[in-house]
């Protein structure tokens, strides 16, 4: 019986070291993967901007739309503000050391907010919409360009804000909303 054991266990210890080696040349694989990888990953970090784009915010009353041209071009899609009678529609340019990096558009008309990034830069930013109605206001949430190497990068969120709200718009250049970058608010905001 004691033979047997040793027979068994020498096996068990065959296939032990012959599994370690596998285990061994397994994590060897995987941190000469996770070395290289390493640099990549590092490579592009999202980096802030410095300084701040500059903002310029031009403003139509959808009144007396349909509006584009002038202000309203630029070298992307150029703007179209439809109508809507009593809304107040804005256009953000961001430019950035002579250079067009985004823009942010509220529509009235259905409401729509659009996002874009015209930069691959490695950058983005975050746009935060809010709107007043009855005394209280309400939080739409905060929203970037998907980051994609395309030249022009863009989301459009479509709301349902009540007719003659207030909206505030909000740029940012960091997620957690701490570096203000310029926008439309309050008596300078858009009209749904």
């Amino acid at each position: 019986m004691r033979a047997c054991t040793r027979t068994i266990a020498r096996g068990a210890g065959r296939l032990r070291a012959a599994g370690g080696r596998r285990r061994r040349a397994g994590l060897v694989a995987a941190a000469l993967l996770s070395t290289a990888g390493a640099p990549a990953a590092t490579a592009t970090p999202a980096q802030a901007y410095s300084p701040n784009p500059s903002v310029s915010a031009y403003y139509r009353d959808t009144g007396s739309c349909p509006c584009s041209g002038g202000t309203l071009t630029d070298p992307f899609d150029d703007t179209y503000f439809a109508y809507d009678a009593g809304g107040y529609a804005v256009k953000l340019e961001l430019n950035q050391g002579g250079s067009f990096v985004g823009k942010v558009e509220f529509h009235p008309n259905d409401e729509k907010l659009w996002v874009y990034d015209t930069k691959n830069d490695g950058d983005t930013f975050y746009v935060r919409i809010s709107y007043t109605s009855g005394g209280s206001t309400h939080n739409l949430g905060t929203y970037s360009a998907p980051g994609t190497d395309t030249v022009l990068d863009k989301v459009v969120k479509d709301f349902d804000i009540p007719e003659g709200a207030g909206v505030d718009i909000s740029v940012y250049d960091d997620a957690g909303l701490t570096d203000y970058i310029g926008g439309a608010r309050g008596t300078g905001g858009a009209v749904a």
